[in-house]
């Protein structure tokens, strides 16, 4: 039964608080009991490449509980009851099996004492995945229907709350002029960041993206560089690229974030130049600039010759730092 209302304003104020999003899934847990008399609470963020949870926060649960929630198991549990895609609070009394056919319930809620409960995924604003929330307590009955009907009404202020790309979110935004963006998985994948539009150039199997994870590893922590849109020449000009380290101590295991902004002013450089000062960046002689562009030493030292006139440098290596800094330069990519 419902124990004691709960105020929109205070499930509000816990979603949208400035705190850390542990401590805002344990003001929200916290609000939940007030109305959903459960003997435990356990919160997992999903990481959406792996059938992998993480404990944001839980209350009242042993650690040999939390591990097995956690783990794959518990994962393949969710996976098999579909309770990781309903958008409808589930329970044990659903299932048409009992609860200790779940490897789960049987090796870990079952002897922790927990037999009933509640159960949700959690989703973000457009319906993305981000979490687990479990309740379970010790008796066999049912949920109320009051009590699936709140907390389905609840559950997306706590997608709110625990999203992790939500800070991410809000860094982007400090990208004057960004257009479009796209968070790097450790592993490899391209994952959408919300709030901005996708773009070609963002896709998993476009050029942009191993450069990006290379500059960004020769940077350590930030780089910022020009791509030519339309092809190599730059027929539509050149998009400036924001690549950064994010650490989100999470379960998404993100790696970097790419933004695309408009360019800066190019000082008069052209698309070729902008070329070779990436082959400048990257400690190339002339000899090499020439190789890759497959031109002459000559005409490769007429270009460096324009570039130190419009860059007001008096040498090569400093070109080259003015450029890396100011991100005027195209990183060379092989086609």
């Amino acid at each position: 039964m419902l124990v004691e209302p709960v105020g929109g304003g205070d499930l509000a104020e816990a979603a949208t608080s400035s705190e850390p999003p542990a401590r805002r899934a344990e003001q929200f847990l916290t609000l939940l009991r007030r109305v959903i008399p459960f003997d435990g609470a356990w919160l997992g963020l999903a990481d959406p490449f792996h059938p992998s949870y993480t404990m944001l926060a839980s209350l009242d649960l042993a650690d040999p509980v939390l591990e097995c929630l956690a783990g794959p198991q518990g994962a393949r549990d969710m996976e098999e009851t579909g309770a990781d895609r309903l958008v409808r609070p589930w329970s044990p009394s659903d299932m048409p099996f009992p609860v200790d056919e779940l490897p789960g319930w049987a090796e870990c809620l079952i002897p922790a004492g927990y037999r009933g409960g509640l159960a949700l995924a959690v989703h973000a604003s457009g319906g993305r995945h981000v979490g687990f929330l479990g309740l379970p307590w010790a008796g066999r009955e049912a949920p109320t229907p009051g009590m699936r009907q709140w907390l389905a009404d609840v559950v997306p202020l706590l997608g709110h709350a625990v999203d992790p790309l939500r800070s991410l979110s809000a860094i982007a935004g400090l990208v004057q002029g960004a257009f479009a963006g796209v968070l790097l998985h450790e592993d490899g994948p391209v994952v959408a960041l919300p709030g901005l539009a996708g773009h070609a150039l963002l896709d998993a199997d476009s050029a942009l993206v191993p450069a990006a994870r290379a500059e960004l590893a020769a940077a350590q922590v930030h780089a910022t560089f020009l791509w030519p849109l339309g092809g190599c020449h730059a027929p539509d000009g050149h998009a400036q690229v924001h690549v950064m380290r994010v650490r989100t101590a999470l379960a998404v295991r993100l790696d970097a974030m790419v933004l695309l902004a408009p360019p800066p002013h190019l000082q008069g450089l052209t698309p070729r130049e902008l070329q070779i000062l990436g082959l400048l960046v990257r400690g190339d002689s002339n000899a090499q600039i020439a190789r890759a562009l497959v031109v002459s030493a000559r005409t490769v030292a007429a270009h460096l010759e324009h570039i130190l006139a419009k860059l007001a440098a008096s040498t090569r290596t400093l070109a080259a730092v003015h450029a890396q800094r100011s991100g005027l330069y195209v990183p060379w990519w092989p086609s």
